[in-house]
């Protein structure tokens, strides 16, 4: 059981070409195999998460893996998706916002753990929302898009980008609270230090001293 959710998470980021496949396939069936292969990672981007949790089996690959798969396989759908409604422009503004966001978390996650030793940022309640929201709203695409109006497209985007830009935000809060707290750290550190040393200066003084 320790080493089944890095399974579930590599056969995720496998799904991600077979995905790709059957979405740009032109028979109307092999379609929704597409959409249920989306589905099926979007289950098990839940299943190997409690697997983790119930059998305390995280590890250094899996906190690498696991959201890897998520934003693999989230992204892909929203490309896929942005090429077949490419005349409307809604789609390649989410496709550049969700990029721009997961390009900026990935640059504070190298920084954290070059600074910080911090391997990954735990997702909070808001990410997980946004997440959560952005696999809804791409499913519904999927299966629905023929039926929605431009308007309801506007509004569901909204909503999903509207949380990812808060998720955002929420991200880099926290990032520059660690910041901080790290530069202060080191700044006690230096100030000890250099208390140190002035004691020991002063000390070799006295010692020094003619009786």
């Amino acid at each position: 059981m320790k080493i089944v959710p890095n399974i579930i998470s590599i056969f995720r980021i496998c799904l991600v070409p077979v995905f790709v496949i059957l979405y740009f396939t032109d028979t109307r069936d092999v379609k929704y195999y597409a959409v249920m292969i989306y589905i099926f990672a979007g289950i098990s981007d839940f299943l190997d998460g409690y697997i983790a949790r119930k059998f305390e089996a995280q590890s250094k690959l899996g906190k690498l893996l696991d959201p890897l798969g998520d934003k693999l396989m989230t992204f892909t759908a929203l490309i896929c998706i942005t090429i077949t409604n490419f005349s409307n422009k809604i789609f390649l503004g989410t496709v550049i916002v969700f990029f721009v966001k997961e390009i900026l978390m990935g640059i504070g996650g190298l920084i954290l753990h070059k600074k910080a030793r911090i391997e990954l940022l735990p997702a909070n309640f808001i990410g997980k929302t946004s997440t959560f929201v952005f696999f809804v709203v791409c499913a519904a695409l999927m299966l629905f898009r023929a039926h929605l109006s431009n308007l309801v497209i506007a509004l569901m985007i909204s909503v999903a980008m509207g949380l990812t830009l808060i998720a955002l935000a929420v991200y880099i809060h926290s990032y520059i609270k660690i910041m901080k707290s790290l530069s202060n750290k080191r700044q006690d550190s230096e100030e000890n230090i250099g208390e140190i040393e002035c004691n020991q200066h002063s000390a070799q003084d006295v010692n020094e001293t003619p009786q």
